[in-house]
């Protein structure tokens, strides 16, 4: 059992849309947190079609309750129709809910994701460093942070399961697109170019598709919450900047097993996009636990040089590598960015297990990074 460092006690108000990729733990989070609530399980093939044929016994199951009732509704996406009925029972009825799930597609599709002000979104992300007492870095780069893959020393039998499940029950029940297959391909180039800039043309020629159908195979891939982008920089100055955003899956295990990456080796350029992903995925959760409204962007010239991580307007500047021994060139992304905001705070993180400051670089080994990363001291 890990103690997750999601807040949701504090944040709940009159209700919360809490969304999060398949098996990060949100069921298991808000039994533990809110032992007392009404369980609604859209997952039960039963209530789920009760519901969906009569979603007003939905409003009359729930009318009993006193105001402030806390109903957690779990894969609300299943029955988005609910959301009139929910709506009408926190403003008539004061009744508090936490609507939880999966995949955000069919109810923005609904128009009805935000109840009218009364519900805020939430996101619960794959485990963090912090939350893992003797964090294990090498299994986490390889198995990544879902629950259920960190805890065992070979997940590849889970994550099979894992993807199997998704193109059944979230591409194929769904009818999201015409040929599963040809998706299902899609999923493994998008692995290969994971954390690369983005370009359509290029992945669809590799899965012989036409590149708006790509797109949309990008986009349900975010609206599943599978993955998430990271925009590109976009303040130029003197260097001319890549515009196109980068796309990573929403764990580096997931894109692990997509790759065929089933044995890395620290020191190998494989480790070296694992290593990397992970450190993303860290900072992506830190800005979404604490609320951040700074935003996450990369920053590549046409020069390729880059800098992995840019937090709002140049305040902080992040460079990921897995060398063991940071060098003068490692650097060199972060010495052009600051000649042009001279204002970043510049921070390198990598296996190089003296952290130090070499110039005005602030050099981390990787877990004295996520310590203080988790601790508010580098963003």
């Amino acid at each position: 059992m890990y103690h997750r460092i999601f807040d949701i006690e504090n944040r709940l108000d009159e209700g919360m849309f809490l969304f999060g990729g398949r098996q990060t733990g949100k069921s298991t989070l808000l039994k533990e947190r809110f032992p007392d609530a009404v369980y609604i399980d859209l997952l039960n093939s039963e209530v789920r079609n009760r519901f969906t044929q009569h979603p007003e016994e939905f409003r009359e199951r729930l009318l009993r309750y006193p105001p402030e009732t806390l109903i957690v509704v779990d894969e609300i996406q299943k029955v988005p129709d609910l959301l009139d009925e929910i709506h009408w029972l926190m403003v008539n009825k004061g009744l508090w809910f936490i609507l939880s799930g999966s995949s955000a597609r069919k109810i923005k599709k609904h128009g009805a994701n935000n109840l009218g002000g009364r519900a805020i979104p939430a996101t619960l992300y794959p485990l963090v460093s912090a939350e893992i007492p003797d964090f294990d870095l090498n299994r986490a780069v390889q198995n990544g942070m879902i629950p259920r893959h960190y805890m065992v020393a070979n997940a590849r039998n889970r994550m099979k399961g894992y993807i199997e499940l998704y193109l059944k029950e979230e591409i194929i029940e769904e009818a999201l697109v015409l040929n599963a297959s040809d998706f299902a391909r899609f999923m493994e180039v998008a692995a290969i170019m994971d954390g690369e800039i983005l370009n359509y043309e290029n992945v669809a020629s590799d899965c012989e598709v036409s590149a708006n159908t790509v797109k949309a195979y990008y986009q349900i891939l975010k609206e599943t919450l599978l993955g998430f982008e990271v925009p590109a920089y976009r303040k130029v100055i003197k260097r001319k900047l890549y515009k196109s955003p980068r796309f990573y899956y929403f764990d580096v295990g997931i894109a692990n097993y997509l790759t065929k990456r089933l044995h890395l080796s620290p020191g190998t350029p494989e480790y070296g996009h694992a290593f990397e992903h992970l450190i993303m995925q860290e900072i992506v959760a830190y800005l979404g636990y604490t609320d951040s409204e700074e935003e996450l962007t990369y920053w590549h010239t046409y020069e390729n040089l880059e800098v992995d991580a840019v937090i709002g307007d140049a305040r902080v500047s992040i460079e990921i590598k897995s060398t063991e021994h940071v060098h003068h060139d490692d650097k060199k992304g972060l010495m052009e960015f600051v000649k042009e905001h001279p204002h970043t705070k510049q921070v390198l993180v990598s296996r190089d297990r003296i952290s130090r400051r070499s110039g005005d670089v602030d050099l981390y080994y990787v877990t004295d990074f996520l310590k203080a990363l988790w601790a508010g001291e580098i963003i």
